[in-house]
This record gives structure tokens, C-alpha cells and sequence, in this order.
């Protein structure tokens, strides 16, 4: 993996990243290797946070959250690729999640 920051990277670039990822965390999968399939799994996320734009968030709307049905999260504003607010579940704790982890409700 490159030393280039995510922000940095191109749309192609970061699209052979999230590849590369995803096929190293394949294979630390099948080796059985959970802690290193989950932070490569992270990684991808994060890189992928990169191919979207933030505009298309927006702050006061609900959003699912990727990889855990049934969980919603209120956008109170973004910062950079990140989209700060609360899951409505639980103690309405805030809290920044990758805008990639985030899918419309409409």
C-alpha cells in the first residue's frame, strides 16, 4: 500500500486501493486472520469515503448505516468526508462516521 494520503489520491488510484484492500482483507479472511480483515475492511471504507461527494450529504436527515441493519444515524454536520451525529438507537452519543457508511433513506 502507498504512503499517499486518501485525500491526495485520484479517483482511480483510489479505486486500485479499495481493489488492493479488498483482496488482501479476501485473503486474510479465508486465513482466518479476523483483526486484519476487519482494519483492511476499515481502510476500504475510508478510501471509498474518498469517491463520494459530501455535498450529497446532507445534515438533519436520516441515513441507514452500511453493514448494520436497522441502525439510523441524524447527520448534524459534516466535516470533510466524515458525517458527525447520532445513531438514533442507543445514548444519542456523537459521533463521526465515513460518509461512505452511509446510505439515503429516500
Amino acid at each position: 500500500m502507498s504512503a499517499t494520503r486518501y485525500s491526495q489520491m485520484s479517483a482511480y488510484e483510489l479505486q486500485q486501493e479499495i481493489a488492493g484492500l479488498h483482496e488482501k482483507a479476501r485473503k486474510a479472511e479465508q486465513l482466518g486472520m479476523v483483526n486484519e480483515f476487519a482494519v483492511l475492511e476499515r481502510k476500504a471504507i475510508m478510501a471509498k469515503a474518498y469517491l463520494l461527494n459530501p455535498k450529497d450529504f446532507k445534515p438533519g436527515e436520516m441515513y441507514s448505516i452500511e453493514g448494520d441493519p436497522g441502525t439510523y444515524f441524524k447527520i448534524d454536520y459534516l466535516n470533510g468526508v466524515f458525517a458527525w451525529g447520532y445513531r438514533l438507537s442507543g445514548t444519542k452519543q456523537d459521533e463521526a462516521l465515513p460518509i461512505s457508511m452511509l446510505t439515503s433513506l429516500k
